[in-house]
């Protein structure tokens, strides 16, 4: 059997304009993984927990209080996800932000790319711990007013060199390869 890859393609639900990014992984990565490889593609700093929801199943990170199947040792190919399917992955249980994942193609492997590899997106992340994407968006309207009590205070929580319209391709993948 030739050697594959899944193209996924990841959005953060209710974004708008779409925070999103497209990404190939190895048919045979672990949920442990893809987890690390979302954070890294999407530029999140992997501070708090996740879960996946996969065909009905839980898999993540509250297996510990039930509510989720350990996802340790389990692999996305074991899951039957087909292409053209769409799962979610949930980060950040206090401020919730729901990414929707769909497993755009199967594709062979090309022996001159390494994996994970993100190919595009669109769209800054979000701060960590910006309270969700309507949070997100209320830290939007409040860094685009300078009359607000607490701009200078909030440029320097995000970094006086975040736009919120930019991906960083490169960024993005060389968080992939440091991961």
């Amino acid at each position: 059997m030739q050697a594959q890859v899944y193209q996924l393609v990841i959005t953060l639900a209710d974004s708008d304009p779409a925070v999103w990014r497209r990404c190939q992984v190895p048919i045979d990565i672990s949920l442990v993984r893809l987890h690390i490889v979302l954070q890294a593609a999407m530029g999140w700093q992997n501070s708090h927990q996740y879960e996946f929801k996969i065909g009905g199943d839980r898999y993540g990170a509250s297996a510990a209080e039930g509510a989720a199947k350990d996802e340790q040792g389990i692999h996305l190919s074991e899951l039957a996800v087909q292409a053209e399917q769409q799962f979610t992955y949930f980060y950040d249980f206090g401020d919730g932000w729901l990414h929707l994942v769909l497993l755009e193609a199967v594709l062979p492997l090309d022996p001159q790319q390494t994996y994970p590899v993100c190919l595009g997106g669109e769209q800054a992340c979000p701060p960590e711990d910006s309270g969700g994407i309507w949070g997100y968006e209320e830290l939007l309207e409040r860094l685009n007013d300078p009359e607000e009590p607490d701009y200078l205070e909030l440029w320097n929580w995000v970094g006086s060199d975040f736009n919120p319209d930019v991906f960083d391709l490169e960024a993005a993948n060389q968080r992939l390869r440091a991961a």
